[in-house]
């Protein structure tokens, strides 16, 4: 197998697409400045640009093998709020419903730690 195809690499090259992507609808495509504000946050615009403007850096930092370790510590930040926000409430519909809907978060946050821990 060619070293870029490597199960570090994919690990890499799928974390850093997923980010790159949610930074792209959050910056550039979808205004969720009202779903920001309905988690209850302050100053959502901010937040949404905040987290999005991480989100590209990191993504980009993790897919091209540049400052891997640093750059997973903001986005495991990012997603273990996101799924403190918008997941665990799900538990009062069921512990079935809240694995299903939570299962890109755990991912996410399962490799980024196995990026961060290397």
């Amino acid at each position: 197998m060619p070293s870029y195809l490597s199960s570090s690499h994919l690990i890499r090259y799928a974390v850093g697409y997923v980010f790159i992507v949610s930074a792209i609808m959050k910056l550039f495509v979808a205004d969720l400045t009202s779903a920001f504000a309905s988690y209850g946050l302050p100053y959502p615009d901010v937040v949404v640009l905040i987290v999005g403007i991480t989100e590209l850096i990191c993504g980009v930092l993790i897919a091209s093998n540049y400052y891997v370790r640093k750059a997973a510590l903001p986005l495991l930040v990012i997603m273990a709020v996101a799924l403190l926000l918008t997941k665990v409430p799900l538990l009062h519909n069921g512990l079935f419903q809240f694995a299903f809907e939570a299962r890109l978060d755990i991912v996410m946050l399962i490799l980024l730690y196995i990026l961060w821990k290397r």
